[in-house]
């Protein structure tokens, strides 16, 4: 009996999900056809349309998969104290660190004015926005945190702290001397969370 491959035994949805990625990392979207993503997943363009309809409903399943767990731990319990933050942090470094480029990717989205994708990242920066309003709201509430605090200012300020270190982490590595492997990457989220969660602390807690 011959040996199955990995490849071939994936389900054909996960395969060209897999596939779309490596494409899309690799090239601008207008390169890349379903045939070549076909070829890639070993199957035909026809499933593409099957599962996903067309190029641009299988590219933002893929942004969607990739960043499914984030958007998870947002609208779970994971914010629901400062401490929360360092572990997003931590969940957010360790799910970008399996594929660096993905950051380039959605910010090469992001920059287009209209193309594909662009609709859908918005909605999930909304979601995000609307989540995280929500957070600090029920912090503030409970003491926990400055009641004047302006809920965009520190959406933008995390977004700063959780996307830079992988937008510019060959630079970051090729300085350090090393890979951020998982340990250096849990000290890199626990200093962050803690420099972001002592900005949010109440006045009275402020040091003059």
């Amino acid at each position: 009996m011959s040996r199955t491959s990995n490849k071939s035994s994936e389900p054909v949805r996960t395969r060209l999900l897999k596939a779309s990625l490596e494409c899309f990392l690799a090239d601008e979207y207008h390169n890349v056809s379903t045939r070549l993503i076909a070829e890639k997943s070993g199957t035909s363009a026809a499933m593409i349309r099957y599962y996903f309809g067309n190029k641009e409903g299988l590219y933002e399943e893929m942004i969607k998969e990739k960043l499914g767990t984030l958007i998870d731990a947002l609208d779970g319990q994971i914010l629901s104290s400062t401490q929360g933050f360092s572990n997003f942090l931590h969940l957010y470094y360790k799910t970008m660190i399996e594929q660096p480029e993905f950051p380039k990717l959605i910010l090469k989205v992001l920059a287009l004015n209209q193309g594909p994708g662009r609709r859908f990242i918005q909605q999930l920066l909304e979601r995000g926005r609307s989540s995280g309003s929500k957070k600090i709201e029920e912090l503030k509430k409970d003491g926990n945190i400055n009641s004047e605090i302006n809920p965009d200012i520190v959406r933008m300020a995390f977004v700063s702290l959780a996307i830079t270190p992988m937008l510019l982490k060959d630079i970051f590595e090729e300085q350090i001397g090393h890979k951020m492997d998982d340990e250096f990457i849990g000290k890199l989220a626990a200093f962050n969370g803690h420099l972001f969660s002592a900005g949010l602390l109440p006045k009275n807690n402020d040091i003059e």
